[in-house]
């Protein structure tokens, strides 16, 4: 496969990933108010994040395992089958389960 193929294939994932994103940020907009209201049962800023990059470039990480925040938040993820976007973050559960990425986007 050429460099081409493979920065066209690169792109057209990204693309997807966005339009993904901000369709599930529409449907979280629609949710009713109890539900919305239950977005405010963690705070991201009450978490210790350490800055990272990825190969997506920069990003924080978390594994703040005795911090109730945390377990709150990696809970609410893991709810949402290890992705979640709120208040213009990405966040994700990694592989070894124990580790939480956030990234702003938008």
């Amino acid at each position: 496969m050429s460099s081409k193929q493979v920065d066209f294939l690169v792109k057209l994932r990204d693309a997807f990933t966005m339009a993904t994103e901000a369709t599930n940020d529409y449907v979280e907009s629609l949710a009713p108010a109890e539900v919305r209201e239950e977005k405010a049962a963690w705070n991201p800023e009450k978490i210790v994040w350490t800055q990272k990059t990825g190969q997506r470039g920069p990003y924080e990480q978390s594994e703040e395992a005795n911090n109730t925040e945390f377990k709150a938040m990696h809970r609410d993820i893991a709810a949402h089958n290890g992705k979640l976007m709120r208040d213009g973050f990405f966040f994700w559960i990694f592989t070894n389960s124990a580790t939480v990425g956030r990234k702003k986007r938008g």
